[in-house]
Order: structure tokens, then C-alpha cells, then sequence
């Protein structure tokens, strides 16, 4: 699925590209499944914080066999089952990826699961565990909790001890967050919110997670919920700056911080990999450890075709998507 000028998603048209060939460190992957991101939209519109060179192929996560492995990658050897952590390059029949973000994909789990787990779980346990430094007992307030991402914030908090409430644009997806983990959850307003709404909102927020306000918020959506957001903060919380699902970068007086002794942190997960590669490789152990507990588990809403990568990122742009959506690259695997 190849990406061959910036501009929309449904520009993006199925095609021949030369089979990659690993560089040293690297290996390729015969892809049987690739998870979905918002980012994959944000890349194709030449807004993402990487751009690839033209033309190119979306699709930052992918499992599948090991083809072949370039010189220095002695981890893995073809035929093993991997998923992994890619630059760019997941809707595609074959993908090369480094050494250093490919992990062997545990024994039970499906390709779509491990096609869907490393983007998610990775950045949401880098944020929590590392960033937030979230403590049991504390309160975590995840928006956008039924989004792939967010669903993964609310798994993985539950998992770490904390209380967690989901914030989520309908009943529909509250109840989905709450049947996979959520203490309790409330339903924000769609459009945009003037300032009597935002202030209706920072007190349903703080309703919802008691007097003291969330310890942790995990922000996913940015727009006109992230003031309201911060304004229910508890004293010394920790505010997560994850995405911008909702479409704006919002704009925070800086006085909120200071009042509440809070954190502001930005969340950029790749850059943070590269700098802390012991505690990556630390995340992925306490994810495959947590999965194989039964505490985490991908939960694929939706699945495509490759012909229809194209109609599989628009659907989760549309943020209409619970959970995660997967192309099924091979569907014989």
C-alpha cells in the first residue's frame, strides 16, 4: 500500500515496490498482520514528526516470520515469529525493520494480536510506568480510553494497581472501556466546547475521580479536553501529553501547572526508546510478562484486507474505531 505523494488516505493505492533488503542490524519480515495508528494518517499527510521518502509504505507495527537478516543481527533467524516496531514500511507483503524493536511474539499469541500489541502497549507503559511514575492506589484518567492506545492506558493501569475512570465521546465507549478494566467512566461532548463547557467539564472530570482530582491523566485526544482536563488535576499530578486525536494542539495557561504543582510531560516514546534502551527493554519484559498473565490483551474491533489499508486507517482517523483496527496482510497465516 504505497503512499506516493502527501495529501489523503484514500490516496493511498496498492503496488509493486522492490523486496527490501536488510541493512546491517536489521531484519525482514514476511508480515502477517499490522496494527493501525493515528499516526500512520499524520505520516501520510506529511505531518507526522518523521517523512519518509517518497513513495512509501504506512504502518509503524507488524508480525510475521523472519525472511532474512542483515549482517550483525544475530537475535532472530528466519522462520521464528516476530512483531515488531517499524519506521514506516507495515502495509506491505514484506517489511524490514531494526533488530533492536523486533521481539519474538509469545507462544499463545496470534499474529493480529502481535500486530496490534507493540505500538499501544509499548508507548502506553513507557508514559505510565517511567514518565507518569504511576503508583497503585493512585487514580488515572484516561481520555480517549476505548481508542486502541487509550484501551491499552486503561489495561495497563489496572494492571500497575491504579483506579481508573475512562473518558470517552459515547456511552457505547465507556461501557467498552469498562468491560475491559475501567472502575467507572463518564461521556465528554462532541464539538467544540465554548468556556461555560469546559468548566461543565473540568467538574464532571473531577466528579468522576474523586475531591483530589486524578492523580495521572492520559491525554490521547489534546483539543478542547485537555484545559478542562488539567484544571481537575490532582496537587502534584502528573498530565501525559500523548496525541491529538481531536484534531487541535491545544493551547494550556501556564499558571495551571504552577497552582496544582503539576507535571507537564510530553510523551514521545520513539525518541525515548533510543535514549533509555534498559528501560525499553525493561517495558517489554513487564508487557510480555503482563500478557502472559492474562492482565493485557489487544482487542481487535476491526480487520481489513491490504486492498483496503487505505479504507482501515481512514476508519480509525474517523475515530469511530473500539479497540484495535489490524490489516490482515496474509490471510493464509
Amino acid at each position: 500500500m504505497l503512499c506516493r505523494a502527501w495529501g489523503e488516505v484514500e490516496d493511498l493505492r496498492l503496488g509493486e515496490a522492490p523486496a527490501p533488503v536488510p541493512a546491517d542490524g536489521e531484519v525482514v519480515i514476511a508480515v502477517r498482520a499490522t496494527g493501525i495508528n493515528y499516526a500512520d494518517a499524520l505520516m501520510v499527510a506529511g505531518k507526522y514528526q518523521t517523512k519518509p521518502a517518497l513513495p512509501f509504505s504506512p504502518g509503524l507495527e507488524a508480525a510475521g516470520i523472519v525472511a532474512a537478516c542483515g549482517a550483525g543481527a544475530t537475535r532472530f533467524k528466519p522462520g521464528d515469529r516476530v512483531m515488531a516496531i517499524l519506521a514506516h514500511g507495515g502495509l506491505a507483503q514484506l517489511a524490514v525493520a531494526p533488530e533492536t524493536e523486533t521481539f519474538a511474539i509469545p507462544d499463545r499469541m496470534s499474529f493480529e494480536e502481535a500486530g496490534a500489541f507493540p505500538v499501544a502497549y509499548v508507548s502506553s507503559h513507557v508514559a505510565l510506568r517511567w514518565q507518569a511514575r504511576l503508583e497503585p492506589g493512585e487514580t488515572l484518567l484516561v481520555l480517549g480510553a476505548a481508542g486502541g492506545v487509550g484501551l491499552s492506558a486503561v489495561e495497563l493501569g489496572k494492571a500497575m494497581g491504579a483506579r481508573v475512570v475512562a473518558a470517552c465521546s459515547t456511552p457505547e465507549k465507556v461501557a467498552f472501556a469498562r468491560a475491559h478494566g475501567a472502575d467507572s467512566g463518564l461521556v465528554y461532548p462532541a464539538g467544540r466546547l465554548d468556556r461555560a463547557a469546559q468548566r461543565e467539564l473540568s467538574d464532571a472530570f473531577k466528579a468522576a475521580c474523586g475531591p483530589d482530582g486524578p492523580d495521572v491523566i492520559y491525554d490521547a485526544v489534546g483539543g478542547d479536553y485537555a484545559e478542562p482536563a488539567f484544571r481537575s488535576i490532582a496537587w502534584e499530578g502528573r498530565y501525559l501529553v500523548v496525541g491529538f486525536a481531536a484534531g487541535d494542539i491545544p493551547k494550556l495557561p501556564l499558571n495551571l501547572p504552577l497552582l496544582k504543582g503539576a507535571e507537564l510531560v510530553g510523551i514521545f516514546w520513539g525518541a525515548w526508546t533510543e535514549r533509555d534502551p534498559q528501560g525499553y527493554a525493561q517495558s517489554v519484559a513487564e508487557l510480555l510478562a503482563f500478557y502472559e498473565a492474562g492482565k493485557i490483551r489487544p482487542r481487535i474491533s476491526q480487520r481489513f484486507p491490504l486492498e483496503k489499508g487505505a479504507a482501515a486507517i481512514a476508519a480509525l482517523a474517523g475515530r469511530k474505531a473500539m479497540g484495535k483496527i489490524v490489516v490482515v496482510v496474509d490471510p493464509s497465516a
